[in-house]
């Protein structure tokens, strides 16, 4: 009967010290990294198989809802591999709610507010910071050029007026017997200004050369770097980048390979 008892007991300590020990899934991150899909998911991120990898985490969420590890891999494979910043918000929100303490919170939080940013740019189309500076600058070349015209219309207007004005003072002190018109060039008045040079037809003006056609513009993919990054840097949407480069998959792109860059 003692040894029932001895036996019972026993049995009762050794099922405590599991449940306290954290043995149940999503108990601590260092579990959550030993999960067997966990760990497939990081050798594949290290062999840059990243959609193998997105695969390999989500079956360790299927495992464990709670694993704030898969979540955070998760959030970083679709912001700087995949570009789909809408999975990679939620999954960042996943993390710090299973991971409040995490010592990361406000890097990562920053994160969620660049892929919020980002969304709101594939969304609504609204160019980047580099593609509205190169807008303002073109504009204000646009005005300059603009304002030097208007400038020289006034000066030709002056010349006009002022050759009218001599005309009018002309006639009127031209002899009435024989209606005779004095003119500048045989006996100008002291007082008098010289009549302009006619103004040259718009057909006989210098043109401006046309520009030259631009050359197409291409980027030799590095590692580590994304389609979403490589539209970012050369200012264009991720759709436009897409259109340049038929039958390019965001998700596949390998260092060495060279991408047509669409204007601007």
């Amino acid at each position: 009967m003692r040894c029932w008892i001895r036996f019972a007991f026993c049995a009762h300590a050794v099922l405590l010290g599991v449940v306290l020990g954290g043995c149940a899934p999503g108990q601590g991150q260092t579990d959550e990294e030993k999960e067997p899909h966990f760990v497939l998911g990081q050798s594949r991120v290290n062999a840059m198989d990243y959609p193998g990898a997105i695969e390999a985490f989500e079956q360790s969420l299927d495992a464990n809802p709670q694993s704030a590890a898969a979540h955070f891999e998760l959030g970083w494979l679709y912001e700087e591999k995949v570009s789909d910043p809408a999975a990679a918000i939620y999954h960042y929100e996943r993390y710090l709610k299973f991971n409040p303490n995490a010592g990361n919170a406000v890097l990562i939080a920053k994160h969620i507010d660049a892929c919020k940013q980002q969304l709101a740019a594939d969304v609504l189309g609204l160019p980047s910071t580099s593609a509205a500076q190169q807008q303002l600058e073109k504009l204000a070349g646009q005005n300059r050029e603009l304002q030097q015209q208007v400038d020289q219309l006034q000066d030709t207007v002056k010349q006009w007026n002022a050759y009218y004005a001599y005309q009018l003072a002309s006639r009127s002190n031209a002899l009435p017997q024989n209606n005779f018109i004095a003119q500048p060039s045989t006996n100008p008045a002291p007082d008098k200004i010289s009549a302009p040079p006619a103004p040259t037809p718009d057909s006989a003006r210098s043109k401006p050369a046309p520009p030259k056609s631009a050359k197409p513009r291409t980027h030799t993919v590095v590692a580590g770097e994304t389609a979403a990054g490589i539209a970012r840097k050369a200012g264009v949407k991720l759709s436009d980048l897409e259109a340049a480069n038929p039958g390019m998959n965001p998700a596949r792109i390998r260092a060495g390979q060279v991408l047509n860059l669409p204007p601007p």
